[in-house]
């Protein structure tokens, strides 16, 4: 009999939630982030005595989650998931198994389970939102690294000066909020309102997009010749626009080119899973946790 498992994604601003059952992903509707642990543990307690819940839930989590462990160390804008067994506790509150995993890791699990990771041997995945979130698969695996900071690329410093990093510089988010800045008409501008006044021919939005993309590029050079994966996948909202991957395409193999490394081939694709990437990765390392 198939498994019925609840999968939630926890996010700063809201929770996403759904079922996976009969291999399938229903989702469930999203709730504002309660405040607190307690509000947060009666939520998913809801859930589980709504809908029946007895194989277990899968998490998808803010932070540095050390899965085996049952912590979530660094910080989050869920601050109260912090530093304590967040694991065990849940499962004996609940009744249920549970898991825990990041939520770019999420991202990248669900890519090899289902998605345009599937049968590679190793894989960079880079989610651009807010900040620069990712994974790293070898062997067909997750890789959290010894301090749990594998994918992590966002923290590439991009600037010696200004020690400005890849998420300062490479996120669409900041790329707007800079814009807006210098712009200085009172008026909060989104990432694609740029693009759009970039492409009528604005030329600081000009300027800020070719930033945008620039150090973008920096950062996927940067991780091939580390990693020297099988295939780059981008995934994050932005990843839908159909010139992203042309033009950071265009722009990385000039930066293989011109510092020697044209026989590192290049494989960039956008990820298969957007919105419910994570509640499947989810389900993924609950899965394999029970295996």
């Amino acid at each position: 009999m198939s498994q019925k498992i609840l999968a939630v994604d926890i996010g700063g601003t809201a929770i996403k939630s759904g079922l996976w059952q009969s291999d399938g992903l229903v989702e469930l509707p999203s709730v504002d982030t309660p405040k607190t642990w307690e509000e947060m543990k009666a939520y998913l307690k809801t859930l589980v005595d709504e809908h029946q819940i007895t194989d277990g839930v899968a998490i998808s989590a803010p932070g540095a989650v050390d899965a085996e462990a049952g912590v979530i160390y660094g910080v989050s804008a869920v601050p109260y998931l912090h530093r304590f067994p967040i694991k065990q506790e849940l499962a004996d509150f609940l009744g249920v198994p549970v898991s825990f995993q990041n939520d770019a890791n999420c991202a990248a699990l669900a890519e090899v389970w289902q998605g345009n990771a599937q049968g590679l041997g190793s894989v960079a995945l880079i989610i651009i939102g807010t900040g620069i979130g990712g994974g790293v698969i070898i062997d067909g695996k997750l890789r959290t690294g010894a301090n749990l900071f594998g994918g992590e690329f966002g923290y590439q410093i991009m600037n010696h000066d200004t020690l400005e990093t890849l998420s300062d510089l490479g996120s669409p988010v900041a790329m707007a909020k800079r814009y807006s800045k210098l712009k200085a008409d009172d008026r909060e501008y989104t990432s694609k309102e740029v693009f759009d006044l970039a492409e009528a021919g604005d030329e600081m939005a000009k300027e800020q997009i070719e930033q945008f993309y620039n150090a973008l590029s920096i950062g996927i050079y940067n991780v091939l010749i580390s990693l020297d994966p099988d295939r780059v996948l981008i995934g994050g909202g932005i990843s839908t626009r159909a010139d992203l991957l042309v033009n950071l395409e265009e722009r990385v193999q000039e930066l293989l080119l011109e510092k020697g490394a044209k026989e590192l081939k290049l494989s960039i694709m956008p990820c298969k899973f957007l919105s419910q990437a994570n509640l499947i990765g989810a389900v993924y390392q609950f899965i394999t946790e029970q295996e």
